[in-house]
């Protein structure tokens, strides 16, 4: 099962019966390593092709990074250091919201209201101290190999019509396959698809009351929610998807989103489809900027990539500790 050809395409897993319609429950030999599945041996040794500058890049920003960001709960860690006599310093964190900067969602991030958290996990085994689904299982056998940039941005900028960050812009799944044409860019199994909106360099620019007013506003540019998104992420066999915006997906949740009813608590946003059914870890608030740019310049949008989360038990989701080499 780990050759990509192997596997059902959505339009198939859709005709799966009863609660696993529309799901990857056991398909990986892995069950609860969900899409990074994708990357075999072969796809991370052929990875190292991709590194050919020896150029290096952190895509996390500082864990009090967004203070105020969007999120109304999530408030910047409080860092202290303390010592127990003069030759010795330690230090700790308080209030750490481990999804509060640079992050990857972990597949117990989310429950489908429709169907239950993935693989049919038990609720009750969605408890701190408890492992299963828990962001450990990335941490003990790190995601790593090709990293792919689709460079939304740019593409835009160029084209004279910037991403309308400010008002919450939908990105379409025809907008990133456009950009990704104009890039002669082409995914294989097993990549990491990094999505460089220009958002966090955009909001992080932003005074402090403007910051609350976007965050008052719940407007976030991201992708647009369709099942047609759903299905070339999973059609491509992508292992992760990440992007530099607050939610991966654009916030409020389109009208027309498909996931209105399936997921109700979510106000009809894919997170539920993505990462509860199909077991697609999502990366948000990713520091994609610098590395964009240096790919402009080269002329290359493929990397070495190593995603390595904390290793919690049990943890809902991570600091991604991501990183890049082109």
């Amino acid at each position: 099962m780990t050759d990509a050809g192997t596997f059902p395409c959505f339009a198939d897993l859709l005709e799966r019966e009863g609660v696993l319609s529309g799901t990857s429950w056991g398909l990986f030999p892995e069950p609860e390593r969900g899409t990074p599945s994708f990357i075999t041996p072969d796809t991370v040794l052929e990875a190292k092709d991709s590194i050919r500058t020896g150029t290096v890049f952190g895509l996390d920003y500082p864990a009090d990074a967004f203070d105020p960001g969007m999120s109304l709960k999530r408030s910047a860690p409080r860092h202290t250091i303390y010592s127990s006599h003069p030759a010795h310093r330690d230090d700790f964190l308080d209030g750490y919201y481990l999804q509060g900067s640079s992050q990857i969602d972990g597949l117990r991030h989310r429950r489908a209201d429709d169907a239950g958290f993935y693989n049919g996990t038990a609720d009750d085994r969605i408890a701190e101290g408890t492992p299963d689904l828990g962001i450990q299982g990335w941490a003990e056998h790190p995601i790593t190999g090709r990293g792919v940039l689709v460079d939304l941005e740019g593409y835009r900028a160029e084209a004279g019509e910037p991403i309308d960050h400010a008002g919450g812009e939908p990105l379409t799944l025809g907008l990133v396959r456009a950009a990704m044409a104009a890039q002669s860019l082409r995914t294989r199994p097993g990549d990491v698809l990094m999505l460089h909106t220009g958002w966090c360099e955009w909001f992080l620019a932003l005074s402090p009351e403007e910051k609350q007013r976007v965050r008052d506003s719940r407007k976030a540019s991201g992708v647009a929610q369709s099942q047609e998104f759903v299905a070339w992420a999973w059609d491509s066999r992508l292992a992760v998807v990440a992007a530099d915006n607050f939610a991966f997906e654009c916030l409020p949740a389109l009208p027309t989103s498909p996931y209105r009813q399936s997921a109700a608590n979510d106000d009809g946003m894919m997170h539920q489809q993505l990462l509860a059914k199909l077991g697609l870890p999502l990366g948000e608030l990713w520091k994609l900027g610098p590395l964009a740019r240096h790919m402009r310049a080269t002329g290359r949008w493929d990397a070495f990539i190593t995603i390595k989360p904390l290793n919690i038990t049990g943890g809902t989701g991570s600091p991604a500790n991501a990183t890049a080499i082109t």
